[in-house]
C-alpha cells in the first residue's frame, strides 16, 4: 500500500503544480478530491490517507481510474453522501 500511496502523492504533486488559478490552490497539508456523479470538489487533510477506510476508497479509485485523474485531483468512486459519512468519522 505504501508504494501505491507514494504514486498517488507524486501524481497529485505534479497536478497541483499545474494549477494556474488561485481558486484551485490547495493549502499545504491538504489535497483535492472529486466525488460523486457531479464530481464535487472537496479539500481534505492528507491525514485521511492514513485511515484504513479511506485507503479502501483509494484502492477502488486505482481499480477504476488508475492514476489518470483528469480533474487535476484524485477522483473517488463513491457518492457524495457515502464520502461525507465516511470522512465525518475521521474528525
Amino acid at each position: 500500500m505504501g508504494f501505491r500511496l507514494a504514486g498517488i502523492r507524486r501524481k497529485l504533486s505534479f497536478n497541483s503544480n499545474q494549477a494556474s488559478s488561485k481558486a484551485l490552490e490547495v493549502p499545504k497539508g491538504y489535497l483535492a478530491v472529486y466525488v460523486g456523479e457531479n464530481m464535487k470538489r472537496f479539500v481534505i487533510p492528507i491525514s485521511y490517507l492514513n485511515q484504513t477506510s479511506f485507503q479502501e476508497l483509494l484502492s477502488q479509485a486505482e481499480e477504476e481510474f488508475g492514476y489518470d485523474h483528469p480533474m487535476g485531483g484524485l477522483t473517488i468512486p463513491c457518492s457524495e453522501e457515502t464520502f461525507l459519512d465516511l470522512t465525518s468519522c475521521f474528525n
